[in-house]
């Protein structure tokens, strides 16, 4: 296929006049700061180009521009086979572009206020007010109270004090059946919290919380998964530090590896979370929490190859970025696992788990190991309560046979 340059698409738009012309080069721009390759930026831009010249044919003007014309426009492109990958996230970029600037009305929001949405958006706020929870944790919850009080109430009229300890019960023995017993545990978590808060917000009389039935899940009964320490090695090594990609998947492992960080924590950093000159970087875990860690060697080391190397240049202050446009930060931890699970693929490792949590665990293991005690493990991992901790008393094979007495009536 023949490609445009930037000087044939001005004169192709030029000779295609409409509403969206005086904004091309705004987007253009947009696309180039991102990284955007410049064929692929003329490929969008005679998109929009396009699209310009069909809303002129059809008689819309800047203001009628919104998801339905996109979608309509869309839809002839595949009747006509014209449609290519992509097109319709690039004009969905475009509209948010203008309304972001004003140019494009914003469309009206539908306000939901139904019961449910009420009763949702105050639990969503004691959460993350009161209680501290992430965004991230607020994603669980508030799912499934909404399953619970849908499955009980008709969702416009919810008449709380009306609920019954028998009903929690026959909801929750109903639920656990039919979902993993993590999703199960979950359930029952987000249940007790919502039933706090009503019952400290006046809507209910009696403490719901101690109805909640447990899951069974003995406590400390599963031995947390890990890598040996050459495994980790073998894994950072399956990294080309030749590639940008690389230099950025090998950075993203080390601080899996050497500070036990969790997947989110790694994601969410900026690059003002790193003060070089004292060699700390400051963590953003949990429940608001800030925690300060000193930057070993090799992870410092790291980070410089790919901040001056293999980040690409953009405009986010995210720390690790996309490796392909447009170059933003993660939208989520699971960029991170997959870095973990592309590394273990190469590695032909096959643990059990294969997400982020991995090389913390084996960080912790390795510690135990190496004569560490809980409470300095418990610190190095930034638990708030001891008793996290314990579950790695288990993995500590050799120390717990020193210290097993031989069964009576056994060999000496």
């Amino acid at each position: 296929m023949k490609k445009h340059s930037l000087q044939e698409l001005e004169e192709f738009q030029r000779l295609h006049k409409g509403p969206l012309d005086s904004h091309l080069n705004n987007f253009t721009s947009m696309l180039l700061e991102q990284g955007y390759a410049e064929s692929t930026v003329n490929l969008k831009t005679r998109l929009v180009t396009n699209f310009s010249k069909w809303l002129h044919q059809k008689g819309f003007g800047i203001n009628d521009l919104d998801e339905k014309l996109i979608d309509k426009f869309i839809e002839l492109q595949g009747i006509q086979k014209s449609v290519r990958r992509g097109n319709l996230a690039a004009l969905r970029v475009l509209l948010k572009q203008l309304r972001d600037a004003g140019v494009t009305p914003s469309p009206t929001q539908v306000i939901d206020d139904s019961g449910l949405h009420r009763i949702e958006h105050g639990f969503a706020q004691y959460l993350s007010q009161e209680r501290g929870l992430s965004q991230a944790t607020l994603a669980y919850y508030i799912p499934l109270v909404r399953r619970f009080l849908s499955e009980l109430f008709n969702t416009d009229s919810i008449q709380l004090h009306e609920l019954r300890p028998t009903e929690v019960s026959r909801f929750i023995l109903r639920y656990i059946p039919t979902v993993k017993r993590s999703t199960a545990k979950l359930m029952v978590t987000s249940l007790r919290a919502f039933f706090r808060y009503l019952r400290l917000r006046g809507e209910i009389v009696t403490d719901l919380a101690e109805f909640v039935p447990s899951v069974a899940a003995w406590r400390l009964s599963d031995i947390p998964k890990y890598l040996e320490p050459e495994q980790v090695e073998h894994l950072l090594e399956s990294c080309d530090q030749s590639r940008s990609i690389g230099q950025r998947d090998y950075a993203v492992l080390l601080l899996l590896a050497r500070l036990g960080l969790r997947a989110g924590e790694v994601a969410a950093m900026k690059l003002d979370d790193i003060d070089w000159e004292a060699g700390v970087l400051t963590i953003r875990g949990k429940g608001l929490r800030e925690d300060r860690l000193p930057i070993p060697h090799d992870v410092g080391e790291a980070l410089v190859k790919y901040l001056r190397y293999g980040r690409p240049y953009c405009s986010t202050r995210r720390v690790f970025v996309r490796a392909k446009a447009p170059y933003q930060g993660f939208s989520s931890s699971v960029a991170i696992c997959n870095i973990v699970q592309r590394a273990l693929l190469r590695s032909k490792l096959q643990p059990a788990h294969k997400g982020a949590h991995l090389l913390r665990h084996s960080l912790a293991t390795h510690m135990l190991r190496e004569g560490a005690t809980l409470a300095e493990v418990g610190e190095i991992l930034r638990h708030r309560l001891p008793n996290t901790t314990e579950i790695y008393t288990k993995v500590d094979m050799t120390s717990l046979r020193s210290l097993a007495q031989p069964w009576p009536g056994g060999e000496a």
